[in-house]
C-alpha cells in the first residue's frame, strides 16, 4: 500500500472524526471505564497520597522506613511470582473488555524455554502490554500455558512510592538491562516483554500508521544474545488508534519541545485527545477501539556472551524481517483501513 502523507487541509474536528471513528463511539454506560481510569490514574493518586502522608508529621517516621525500604529493595530487578488474583483481576477483565483487546497466537511456544517478546508499536500508554501480558484477560494465559511474562517499564516508575508495589502486583519490572538478564534466567518459562520502540516511538503514534523506532534499537537483541533467549515480535494492530495525537511533525517546535523533555527527563508528553464520558465531548478517556495483539513466531538464539556487532546487527536484521512478515500477513484482517504501511522511521 502506497503511504499517504498526513494533511492538515481537513479542520480539526473533522480529521479527530476521520482518524479515530468518533461518529461511531457509544456513550460511556458501563462499568468497564472503571477498569482503564484507575490503570491511567493511578500514578497520580500515588503521587497525591504520597504528599499527603509526607503532609503528617507524625507519619514522617514510617515515611522514611518505607523509603529506605524502596531505595534497598532490589524487587524491580527480579522475576519474582506475581499473584494469581491480580492475573484474574475483575479490573483488568473490564479494562480488557473496554476496547476489547484480544490475543492471536501464530505459533507455539515450549514453555519450558525464555522468551524475550518485543512488542511494537508503543502507542501513547502501552496500554497493550498489560492487558496482553499482566492479566488474563486477553487470553494469553489459555493460549501460553506456562510462560510467565514479566512487562518492564522504565525504571522511574519504581521511584514513586505506592505506584511501585502497584506495578510489581501485575508482574512489572524495571528495563535495566540487570532486571533483562536475572528474569531470563531465572527459571523455565520465566520472559520479558519490552516495547522496543519506547518513549519516542509514542510521538509517531498517529492514527492509520505503523512507525517504529527500531532501526538503532539493538539493546534487546544483545540480551537475547547473551542469555539465550527466544525473540519473539508482537505487534498490537489498534494501539495507535486509541488516542488522537496532535499533529508533531519532526521541524516543528512542538516537537523539538517533546524531544527536550525526553533528554531531561526519560520520558516526553504527547498531547493527546481522546473522548469524553458521554457522545459529545472531547476528553481523555482512549475511544473504543479494538486491538489484536498478534504473537509471532520465535526466533531461537544461541547464547552467545561475547557476541561480535556484526552477529548482533544478522539478529537484528532477521528480527526486523520477522517482524514486517508478521506485519504483512495479518495488516489486512487487523489494520484494513491503514493510511500506510509498516515503517521504520528510526
Amino acid at each position: 500500500m502506497a503511504t499517504v502523507e498526513k494533511t492538515s487541509s481537513e479542520g480539526f474536528s473533522a480529521q479527530v472524526d476521520k482518524l479515530t471513528h468518533f461518529h461511531e463511539q457509544k456513550p460511556i454506560r458501563d462499568i468497564r471505564v472503571v477498569g482503564v481510569m484507575q490503570w491511567g490514574l493511578m500514578p497520580f493518586i500515588a503521587f497525591f497520597l504520597t504528599f499527603w502522608i509526607l503532609s503528617y508529621p507524625i507519619l514522617w517516621p514510617v515515611s522514611i522506613l518505607y523509603l529506605i525500604y524502596m531505595f534497598a529493595d532490589p524487587s524491580p530487578e527480579r522475576a519474582g511470582k506475581q499473584p494469581s488474583w491480580t492475573r484474574k483481576s475483575t479490573l483488568f477483565r473490564w479494562f480488557a473488555d473496554y476496547f476489547p483487546f484480544k490475543v492471536h497466537k501464530t505459533a507455539d511456544l515450549d514453555p519450558s524455554g525464555n522468551y524475550l517478546f518485543g512488542y511494537h508499536p508503543h502507542g501513547i500508554f502501552g496500554f497493550g502490554t498489560v492487558c496482553a501480558f499482566s492479566t488474563r484477560a486477553a487470553g494469553f494465559d489459555e493460549k501460553f500455558p506456562g510462560l510467565k511474562p514479566h512487562v518492564l517499564t522504565l525504571h522511574q516508575n519504581f521511584l514513586l512510592p505506592f505506584y511501585r508495589e502497584y506495578l510489581m502486583l501485575f508482574g512489572l519490572r524495571s528495563v535495566s538491562r540487570k532486571s533483562c538478564d536475572t528474569i531470563l534466567q531465572s527459571g523455565p518459562g520465566e520472559s520479558i516483554v519490552i516495547v522496543v520502540g519506547g518513549a519516542q516511538e509514542s510521538l509517531a503514534a498517529h492514527s492509520g500508521y505503523m512507525d517504529l523506532t527500531l532501526k538503532r534499537r539493538k539493546g534487546f537483541v544483545k540480551v537475547a544474545l547473551s542469555t539465550g533467549a527466544s525473540l519473539v515480535p508482537v505487534i498490537s494492530f489498534g494501539e495507535n488508534e486509541l488516542f488522537y495525537q496532535l499533529k508533531n511533525d519532526r521541524q516543528s517546535t512542538l516537537y523539538k519541545v517533546q524531544q527536550k523533555l525526553k533528554s531531561m527527563f526519560g520520558f516526553t508528553v504527547p498531547i493527546l485527545i481522546g473522548r469524553g464520558f458521554s457522545h459529545f465531548y472531547y476528553g481523555w478517556v482512549p475511544y473504543c477501539r479494538p486491538v489484536n495483539v498478534v504473537i509471532g513466531a520465535p526466533i531461537p538464539v544461541q547464547k552467545n556472551v561475547n557476541a561480535t556487532p556484526e552477529q548482533v546487527d544478522a539478529l537484528h536484521e532477521q528480527y526486523i524481517q520477522a517482524l514486517i512478515k508478521l506485519w504483512d500477513e495479518h495488516k489486512d484482517t487487523y489494520a484494513p483501513h491503514r493510511i500506510a504501511d509498516i515503517r521504520l522511521v528510526d
